[in-house]
């Protein structure tokens, strides 16, 4: 008789402090099962040959690093959306939904579910015949800004968690440890305040390179799928192969409670009008529609306001 699988480890207070001071911890098993694994897989497929043959058209395409994404490249490096019902891949939102992904959320938040607000689910990729590379950046911060602007970026708390989860073994993430909480350094700022990817990450001070392992194994008692959670205000930066397959799981979550609107540019600018359908809220899983309802909320709390976008290029 098969023993049943171990359960997602409980949430431990050191990732939090290895989190906050760090602003990045990869934590293992947050896809819990081989089937589970398989079926996320499958819908990743799915989705990346729809974005490929032109049938999806929701993507983030080569030559642009940051939203808002064009189409004048026809190969890409990123599907957006997929919790998309447009898409019909349910697997996306029920694994958003999971117990050991949320728990993990809500330990490095400090928060309880029902501050929880739902925010982006896109899928990375391996692009098909191109080389491709984000230069280094803070999601929210622009890279001109001056040290005392930085620093006043950097202490302002917004409330919420970025994570990659490979489906596939993945080695495109670099960081560097700390920065989400101090300005540049000048060798720092040398090398990050272009438009320009770097040729070597690791020529960048600090610089670690991110290996997630996708953990694949026969045996069903070890989960599958390793995930890194970072502070998307930590400088780093990513390169895409087209030699390597990639389906990362690209995702974020915020706490509604204390963050108000501080987070409002950086999730809306890409282009969530559909989320606020309440035919989406239909498709969802139970748990997630309080989230989702927040998002809405949030959205509602800014209509009108000319946002804008958080990066160029």
């Amino acid at each position: 008789m098969t023993s049943d699988p171990e359960p997602p480890p409980a949430f431990s207070l050191k990732l939090k402090q290895q989190y906050d001071t760090h602003g990045y911890v990869i934590v293992p098993n947050l896809i819990p099962d081989p089937t589970t694994l398989n079926t996320l897989r499958a819908a990743c497929a799915r989705a990346i040959d729809k974005t490929r043959r032109g049938e999806w058209t929701r993507r983030r395409t080569v030559g642009k690093q940051f939203p808002p994404y064009d189409a004048d490249n026809p190969d890409s490096w990123g599907v957006q959306h997929v919790m998309h019902p447009a898409l019909g891949e349910p697997a996306f939102a029920e694994w958003y939904a999971s117990d050991a992904l949320l728990t993990t959320a809500m330990g490095l938040l400090g928060c309880e579910e029902g501050d929880l607000q739902m925010e982006l689910f896109n899928l990375l990729i391996n692009p098909e015949t191109h080389a491709f590379a984000l230069r280094w950046h803070r999601d929210d911060v622009r890279e001109d800004a001056t040290e005392d602007e930085e620093r006043a970026a950097l202490a302002i708390t917004h409330y919420g968690v970025q994570w990659n989860t490979a489906l596939y073994e993945g080695a495109c993430l670099f960081i560097v440890p700390g920065t989400h909480h101090t300005p540049r350094t000048p060798a720092q700022r040398a090398l990050s305040s272009s438009p320009d990817p770097p040729s070597n990450p690791l020529d960048m001070p600090g610089a670690i390179q991110v290996i997630l392992h996708e953990q694949n194994t026969p045996s069903p008692l070890v989960p599958a799928g390793e995930t890194v959670f970072y502070n998307n205000n930590i400088l780093h930066c990513a390169t895409y192969t087209p030699t390597s397959q990639r389906a990362t799981l690209h995702a974020c979550i915020g706490d509604a409670t204390r963050s108000g609107a501080s987070r409002a540019r950086n999730i809306l600018q890409h282009d969530l009008a559909w989320m606020h359908d309440w035919a989406f809220g239909e498709t969802l899983p139970g748990r997630l529609v309080p989230m989702w309802r927040r998002l809405v909320e949030m959205a509602g709390s800014v209509d009108g306001r000319a946002l804008g976008y958080s990066l160029e290029g």
